[in-house]
């Protein structure tokens, strides 16, 4: 009974400091984002203040965006590729950072989390060229035919289409391993390219 009641008490140790590290890296994530966010503000506070009276200017027409990486995925095509992260859990991608744009310590810790955002651009969509060269003709629709709705159309921004305003994904994928550049994915819903 001492041996059993002192193994459960062991546990219950080790299960109440895995908790408080959980505690500790979500109050240590809160911390940096609010901290990024603060930043942000304050750059484009001072990049839009005007220089009479101080009042802030209008946003800025484009943001500069630039990759930090490639995903090597099981999805070659568009077509077959999931429609949304952890349709197919099985599925296996890597993302392979650009080691002149991010240092790997920017990695440290990742390996401990379980799943991991992407941001991405939709780089097979056919209106890109369109849409970045020309923007005023680029004719994007504002509703589009929706499978599960049997034709029915719905407002292009209440869908999953690539087709889209500004064509910008989001993603979430289950962590499996960081090796240096390189963070190993699984239940993922990118293409090959991305």
């Amino acid at each position: 009974y001492k041996r059993k009641c002192g193994h459960l008490t062991a546990r219950v140790r080790e299960l109440e400091d895995s908790l408080a590290d959980a505690v500790e890296k979500a109050a240590a994530e809160r911390r940096g984002r609010v901290r990024a966010q603060q930043s942000l503000r304050r750059a484009l506070s001072e990049q839009g203040a005007s220089p009479d009276k101080g009042k802030p200017a209008t946003a800025p027409a484009s943001y500069p965006m630039a990759p930090i990486g490639t995903v090597e995925s099981c999805f070659s095509t568009r077509n077959g590729t999931p429609r949304q992260p952890l349709v197919v859990p099985l599925a296996r991608a890597t993302v392979v950072l650009n080691p002149a744009r991010v240092a790997a310590e920017a990695l440290e810790g990742l390996a401990s989390y379980s799943h991991c955002w992407i941001l991405y651009v939709f780089h097979l969509n056919t209106d890109l060229d369109k849409m970045w060269k020309d923007p005023a003709r680029s004719k994007l629709k504002a509703k589009v035919r929706v499978p599960r709705l049997k034709g029915g159309k719905m407002g292009v921004l209440a869908t999953r289409t690539p087709h889209r305003p500004n064509p910008i994904g989001l993603s979430v994928a289950k962590v499996e391993a960081v090796d240096g550049h390189a963070i190993l994915l699984s239940g993922v819903d990118l293409v090959d390219g991305t």
